[in-house]
């Protein structure tokens, strides 16, 4: 009898008492390369990823190394890559992975520290390089006077790409970092494209000499990962075209610069 499909499972779970979690482990000091190591664990039908490293780490080994926060899909830190998709680790159920088991490793394109622990310094880099930070020409009224208002029309236009939470997602998805590490990448380039629709924001052609030197934004051909696995919708995919088209826009018209 053929196996039940994926989206039959989804849709009628089997009953469950276990589930297992295959978990990468490496340590660089001491080990050669990573292996995975299974852990069996009691299973609930509300339980997540998180949920199920938490009871590893609390009840069966406490070595195991993996960042977590908030636990609400907010604070970005708990990305992994689980059943070789990258996600949020307080965000998928282990329902969707019935009967198991769950492959539960690092997030790719990053070097790693420990376990499911990834090393940011290169995504940190690149997001100060695009100084994603409102930045005025001197001329605004005094803090004295008030608030700097803005029209809900205004906010709209970079309200998607504000939703960034910095989780790296993008990033271990993205097929361009895997070959060129110095890529800018979607996350820092959402960002920056989110300043520069922000009509308090006087350093647009600033940004866009930073993400379109030495072909920053060309690097990117439109495979559209990095937009297919944001939690957020912010659609990094949509900025990179937007920078694109901006840049473009700045050779081809004699006013050039970046719209408000």
């Amino acid at each position: 009898m053929a196996a039940p499909s994926q989206e039959l499972l989804r849709s009628n779970p089997l009953p469950a008492d276990t589930i297992q979690l295959s978990v990468t482990r490496y340590d660089p000091a001491q080990d050669a390369a990573p292996r995975q190591q299974t852990y069996e664990i009691p299973y609930r039908d509300d339980m997540v990823v998180l949920d199920a490293l938490n009871w590893i780490k609390t009840h069966m080994d406490g070595s195991v190394s993996y960042r977590w926060s908030c636990r609400m899909g907010i604070c970005g830190s708990c990305g992994m890559n689980v059943n070789g998709t990258p996600r949020l680790g307080c965000s998928v159920f282990l329902r969707d992975y019935l009967p198991g088991p769950v492959l539960v490793e690092p997030l790719p394109n990053f070097p790693v520290i420990r376990d499911l622990v990834i090393d940011m310094t290169s995504f940190m880099e690149k997001l100060s390089s695009v100084k994603p930070w409102v930045i005025s020409n001197g001329q605004e009224p005094a803090l004295a006077a008030g608030e700097h208002r803005q029209t809900p029309a205004q906010v709209e236009q970079y309200r998607q790409f504000s939703m960034c939470i910095n989780c790296m997602l993008c990033y271990a998805a993205c097929p361009v970092i895997a070959i060129e590490p110095h890529f800018v990448g979607p996350a820092a380039i959402a960002l920056a494209r989110r300043y520069d629709l922000d009509s308090r924001d006087h350093a647009g052609q600033d940004r866009l000499r930073t993400v379109t030197g030495s072909d920053a934004i060309w690097d990117c051909s439109f495979i559209g990962e990095c937009s297919a696995v944001c939690p957020k919708g912010v659609d990094p995919a949509k900025a990179i075209q937007q920078t694109k088209f901006e840049s473009t826009l700045g050779m081809l018209l004699p006013w050039g610069g970046v719209s408000k």
